[in-house]
């Protein structure tokens, strides 16, 4: 297709390596322009996984009495096996091999420096006692020992109208000590990616909450603000992502030297990206609408029902 319109002068894609080549073979002299959505998903993508890596950090900001959990002891123990059996000489396969487990998940262990396990903070649903935590705080702040009858007692005085069983997995799961709310890395990656005027105060507030508890996730935020401007097509955007790639390296965030690799591999397309206006948000769109159209009529209808409705868009 691309030999066939030699006229084209500025060819729009994402990050792939076989459309590059495609693109180099049939139009050499063309421009190759790195699609700025696709940038911003792939930046998304690694920032959720720093956000995850560090949760033993800035989990303990979220509640700081939570224990680990199975899953974190499940993560230190299999992180413990592969690196003793490497630093017995023995090979990344043999290891998978031996441990059961697939090739790809020994080669991220062996990529941890340390077992940092990938905390998750717990999401209750609303409850009866919510209403009554202060009171159930203050009165276990000063008498720690306090009988969980008595509270009942007391907060029936108050309206409770719900079960005591209710109330003692309340205080067992310690959320009647929980200042702070919890949230989970979704949600914090969320945050970190969102337009800060387009956040609520109380989320607002979380993420400077969340972001001063670990130094790496304060440096992250700051690299993601930083990347997020240089997203608006404008002349000397190509020196700047040189600063940005420079700041991103000289932290410790693993994930996003992964992202500054890539973007180096594609360069010249990801400096006209940031310079020129061209883009394939309108195509993205149709791609999306497309998708959901196909995924609602899947199995209900045939091919030329679904070419109808696509066409009626």
């Amino acid at each position: 297709w691309l030999r066939e319109h030699p006229g084209i002068e500025y060819v729009c894609r994402d990050g792939s390596g076989s459309y590059g080549e495609a693109i180099r073979q049939a139009l050499s002299e063309a421009v190759q322009v790195s699609d700025r959505w696709h940038l911003w998903s792939n930046l998304c993508g690694k920032v959720l996984a720093e956000v995850r890596s560090h949760a033993a950090c800035w989990a303990t900001a979220v509640n700081p009495a939570r224990p680990g959990g199975v899953r974190e002891q499940t993560t230190r123990d299999r992180w413990q096996q592969v690196h003793k059996l490497l630093g017995q000489g023995v090979g990344l396969l043999e290891c998978a091999r031996r441990l059961d487990v697939a090739l790809n998940t020994v080669k991220r262990y062996a990529r941890m420096k340390e077992p940092t396990g990938d905390r998750r903070a717990p999401r209750y649903k609303p409850t009866l006692v919510d209403p009554y935590r202060d009171h159930l705080r203050q009165r276990r702040a000063g008498d720690p020992a306090v009988p969980v009858a008595h509270l009942l007692r007391e907060i029936k005085e108050l309206g409770y109208t719900g079960s005591a069983n209710l109330l003692v997995r309340y205080l067992t799961q310690g959320r009647a000590e929980g200042d702070k709310p919890v949230t989970t890395p979704q949600r914090f990656a969320r945050l970190l990616l969102s337009r800060p005027e387009n956040l609520r105060d109380k989320d607002t507030a979380l993420l400077r909450e969340l972001t001063a508890a670990c130094p790496e996730m304060t440096e992250l935020a700051r690299l993601v603000s930083e990347f997020a401007q240089l997203l608006t097509p404008a002349e000397g955007n190509d020196a700047k992502l040189t600063d940005w790639i420079m700041s991103a390296r000289s932290v410790g965030l693993p994930h996003l030297h992964s992202f500054t690799n890539g973007l180096q591999l594609d360069r010249a397309a990801v400096d006209a990206g940031l310079t020129l206006p061209f883009h394939n948000g309108r195509t993205e769109g149709v791609n999306t609408r497309t998708k959901r159209i196909m995924r609602q009529m899947h199995g209900r209808a045939r091919f030329p029902l679904l070419r109808h409705r696509i066409l009626l868009q």
